[in-house]
């Protein structure tokens, strides 16, 4: 019988019994935390929450890594798209979650803010570019008028990988210097600084904390999800792990040796606009939220 790589145990995932993998989880969190400088001094931080493993794990761990922190305020923030028979499940599970861990929550939805929810919006349209575009919105809006200095987000390694190729595949460079553990390239009030705790975690080990801390009772998936160009991406993604390990990290890797030079050549503040509908920032004369708007009208 096998054991634990760095004890005696029984190993649970990767050669490591259940406490060595929980502290080389959160390990690796604050190390990435350090490394890329994601909090600083009095940030006001808004964790952006679904109920899922993720994002569950991510307000769990920036509570039990900054609790002792005084100059630091810690809340959450959840979108309610209106998705029947997911949303609601996971929202509830959450609004439990952050009473027991004392954690504030706010809440907004899609229906209170557009006039609809996403299954009224999306009939005939693809529905994970239309809700991607509205929650983006939400969460930047709503996050600046808690006077947030950071968003967090559950973003993982397998995320990061399919955001880098799919901007590839559609030949959106520029949009590949918004990404990173710190996301944008502009340095403006109208947006929230997002960052990425779990930038370096595999979407498996992530899976695998939440299952171990409880988080995790079972796998509650959008049911549009599977719709997506993301889903063929991150499909393709993981038959390439499979054959050849370690493929996720190597992108990574490379990825962040470019990340420098795409924020330099796309980071000036000339392409920063503002909709002439809603005020609010965008790229071009209208932004998309308004032409969603409009369509959906």
């Amino acid at each position: 019988m096998v054991n634990c790589k760095r004890c005696k145990d029984k190993p649970i995932y990767n050669r490591l019994c259940k406490s060595c993998f929980l502290r080389y989880f959160e390990k690796k969190v604050r190390k990435t935390i350090r490394e890329f400088k994601l909090i600083e001094k009095n940030d006001r931080i808004l964790v952006a929450c679904s109920g899922g493993k993720d994002s569950t794990s991510i307000l769990y761990l920036m509570k039990k890594i900054f609790s002792k922190r005084t100059d630091l305020v810690i809340e959450s923030i959840a979108i309610d798209e209106g998705v029947k028979g997911y949303r609601d499940e996971s929202l509830k599970f959450l609004k439990g979650f952050c009473k027991k861990e004392k954690i504030r929550l706010h809440t907004y939805s899609f229906k209170k803010e557009f006039g609809r929810n996403l299954d009224e919006i999306i009939k005939g349209k693809k529905p994970c570019s239309i809700c991607g575009v509205l929650r983006r919105r939400l969460l930047n809006e709503k996050a600046r008028e808690l006077k947030a200095t950071k968003l967090v987000t559950g973003h993982n390694l397998d995320d990061e990988c399919q955001s880098i190729l799919m901007n590839q595949f559609r030949r959106n460079i520029r949009l590949g210097a918004r990404l990173g553990p710190k996301t944008g390239v502009l340095d403006d009030e109208s947006f929230v600084k997002r960052i990425k705790p779990f930038y370096l975690m595999l979407e498996k080990e992530i899976a695998v904390y939440a299952f171990l801390k409880g988080f995790m009772t079972k796998l509650n998936e959008c049911p549009y999800e599977n719709q997506s160009y993301r889903s063929k991406v991150r499909d393709m993604i993981n038959e390439f792990e499979q054959k050849y390990p370690g493929t996720k990290s190597s992108i990574i890797a490379s990825f962040l040796e470019i990340i420098p030079f795409l924020k330099n050549e796309y980071g000036s503040k000339g392409d920063l606009k503002f909709c002439k509908e809603c005020g609010e920032p965008c790229s071009q004369d209208i932004c998309q939220v308004c032409n969603i708007i409009k369509k959906i009208s």
